[in-house]
């Protein structure tokens, strides 16, 4: 027989791509995901293959130095009957000199780049064909799969949905932003896997960093200490809190991953400038759904940093309200990490699913800024010996905060009611646009036997008293509409819940904020005042908040921290209520034109209000949508915004994929930062 000679191949990229649901790569490259079966069709000259004279075997690598035993080299021979545990050829069908072939990679393979060659064998003579290169992803939609996850509108949401929301703001005012995670686009699969090849472990010893790629817990790691730049590792992003960014973009300015990414990539892997904790966990969301793990972002509201892990965050504040001594335990009003989907048989049995991936750089884990993956599970059952970072990510959602009152003779009081960490710990809803709240995830009802019970698993004495029903008792009340640009008022409200009359002084301050914990300068403060409230009554001291005191010293975080102080002249009692206010932007109006169409021109209409006094210079609105815009577009006004004045304007738009889209809309200016808005946009597909 003369030898079998090959001529061309197709690997069917649009085709398998669509069946693996890799499809909106849009990458010119063929992307599966492992365990599932794709086709591939070798066209021979001269003659077809035939059985019983022909061999044909294939031969899959990937990394720098790929070996059988190490699981980055595989070489099977086609056959009939192919064994699930391993890699597989089958014959599908042949048709004269073409013939197609069905390849299946086991659902343990190595994720990453792989090249493959066929080798064709007659009368023990043989020829060679590099027939290409494909990349392999985590595939959730396999039983077999560690990232399996059983429910569709699930994966959907958690592996292929391209955009979101994520939750800000305070526990008492929450809200979300929209975020591009964009993880399809162009270039990102190349910029996630570069990521993974320029990590230090892989350059410690890539033989072992390559054969460690089938296990989503090891990826989680390495990008959760990637997403960050501390280790001097070429880390994505550079954190920053200081309100100080020109150098950079602000962390507010940012709405989707792919500008970083690309940024990231084209600077030659220099850390992009400037993230905070959501730029983080959107941007290692983005990578994991890349790489096909289930990810989501959650939002943990008053959030701990609790740095010498004793579960205890101590306050120190004198009679005015004011922060007396620095502390490098903080607490945040809230702080974003991402759950991804994977089961973890180094653990053993009960803590497969949600693990906590934390990016932005707080301590060490094991040397390196990264954190988790954690078992959500092991986090509300109190195991903290478990890998990963059990203990830090406990005391985020559940250590105490004390108020120490320092009286002006340097005595120190402990007020009577502590604030509440891990509160409303939030994520999106799957396929809604709505607020998903999780917190039973992480911890069982305050109060009950079992809170308990972990708490002395975890060793830890809960001090902080729950509601007094008797004696007095103080909360702070906002009045509506605390929007930047306006005055507002806040009120401390103290409620005497005993059968006589009592006499108390009360203290109102307020002072900027960051997000992190900071204080920054006082905007409000009231002189003391004695006042008496008669039995069950109910008595308000206000604090007027004004634009002109709280204009030059707001953050781009927007917050304002009100602390009211309460002494009961009776008893010497001291109460503490503390409340984080969030200064709201304006809105962002989006109106839609004409018929939504894939492949169809659309336009926007943005608008936007200057709520403030003064004009707005350099003012810039950025518009982006996957499968809406090729990436960014961008709108400059040629003049200063007036105040009151409307900023209105229309942006031509191209739809290139069908579908529910988000149309996301940034607005910066010299005043006003990091305005968001956005739109769902369904496009109608285009008719055949």
């Amino acid at each position: 027989f003369a030898d079998l000679v090959l001529e061309t191949w197709d690997l069917h990229c649009d085709r398998n791509g669509r069946e693996h649901r890799t499809a909106d790569m849009g990458c010119k490259q063929l992307v599966v995901r492992r365990g599932q079966p794709f086709s591939i069709t070798l066209r021979f000259s001269g003659r077809g293959y035939q059985e019983g004279v022909d061999k044909l075997s294939f031969n899959v690598e990937t990394g720098p130095c790929p070996t059988e035993t190490s699981g980055t080299s595989s070489h099977f021979v086609m056959t009939d009957c192919p064994e699930e545990s391993c890699w597989s050829a089958v014959m599908q069908q042949q048709d004269e000199e073409s013939l197609s072939v069905s390849l299946c990679s086991p659902p343990n393979a190595r994720i990453g780049r792989y090249s493959m060659t066929l080798e064709a064998c007659t009368d023990y003579q043989g020829s060679s064909y590099q027939i290409g290169d494909f990349v392999l992803l985590f595939n959730p939609w396999h039983p077999e799969d560690t990232v399996f996850m059983r429910d569709e509108n699930e994966r959907r949401e958690y592996v292929l949905s391209q955009h979101g929301l994520i939750y800000q703001g305070t526990c008492d005012y929450i809200f979300s932003i929209p975020w591009n995670f964009g993880q399809f686009e162009d270039d990102i699969l190349a910029i996630c896997l570069n990521m993974l090849d320029i990590n230090p472990k892989h350059l410690r010893d890539q033989n072992r960093d390559c054969s460690r790629r089938n296990d989503p817990v090891y990826i989680g790691r390495v990008v959760s200490a990637m997403v960050n730049c501390n280790d001097e590792d070429r880390g994505v992003l550079f954190g920053r809190w200081d309100n100080h960014y020109e150098d950079g973009m602000s962390p507010m300015a940012w709405i989707g991953s792919v500008d970083i990414l690309k940024r990231w990539k084209k600077f030659g892997c220099q850390p992009v400038k400037y993230g905070q904790c959501w730029v983080f966990a959107a941007v290692a969301c983005t990578v994991m759904r890349c790489l096909g793990i289930p990810t989501r972002v959650v939002t943990n509201y008053n959030s701990a940093h609790d740095t010498n892990a004793n579960l205890t965050i101590d306050r120190y504040i004198n009679e005015k309200g004011e922060q007396e001594r620095h502390s490098w335990d903080k607490i945040w009003n809230f702080h974003c990490w991402v759950e991804s989907w994977m089961a973890r048989p180094d653990l053993g049995a009960g803590y497969d699913g949600w693990q906590v991936l934390d990016p932005t750089p707080q301590e060490k884990s094991e040397g390196v800024y990264c954190c988790g993956p954690a078992p959500v599970k092991a986090i509300k059952e109190g195991d903290m010996l478990l890998k990963y970072d059990i203990p830090f990510i406990f005391a985020e959602v559940n250590a105490d905060v004390v108020y120490w009152v320092v009286q002006g003779d340097g005595m120190q009081k402990q007020s009577i009611r502590s604030s509440d960490v891990g509160k409303y710990i939030s994520t999106k809803s799957v396929g809604r646009d709505s607020r998903e709240d999780i917190t039973h995830n992480y911890k069982y009802p305050e109060g009950s036997e079992e809170e308990r019970a972990v708490f002395e698993k975890a060793e830890h004495q809960k001090k902080s008293i729950g509601e007094e029903d008797e004696g007095l008792h103080l909360r702070i009340k906002v009045s509506e509409g605390a929007n930047k640009g306006s005055d507002f008022d806040v009120f401390a409200v103290v409620n005497n819940n005993t059968d006589e009359e009592r006499v108390c002084r009360v203290t109102l301050c307020a002072r900027a904020a960051s997000h992190n914990g900071t204080l920054g300068l006082q905007c409000g403060l009231t002189d003391p005042a004695d006042i008496d409230i008669e039995p069950r009554a109910e008595k308000r001291v206000p604090l007027r908040i004004l634009y002109e005191e709280y204009r030059d010293k707001l953050t781009q975080d927007n917050l304002i921290k009100v602390v009211a102080l309460l002494k009961d002249h009776q008893t010497g009692d001291v109460i503490v209520a503390v409340r984080d206010i969030y200064v709201e932007n304006p809105p962002i109006k989006i109106r839609i034109l004409g018929e939504p169409m894939q492949n169809r021109k659309l336009v926007a209409e943005i608008s936007l209000v200057n709520p403030l006094a003064v004009p707005l210079n350099g003012c810039v609105f950025v518009v982006e949508g996957t499968g809406l815009t090729e990436g960014q577009l961008f709108k400059e006004l040629e003049e200063p915004l007036e105040p009151q004045a409307e900023a209105k304007f229309r942006m031509d738009l191209m739809p290139r994929l069908p579908g529910l889209q988000k149309l996301m809309v940034d607005f910066e200016s010299d005043q006003l930062t990091g305005v968001k808005g956005y739109r769902n946009v369904i496009i109608a597909p285009q008719p055949m």
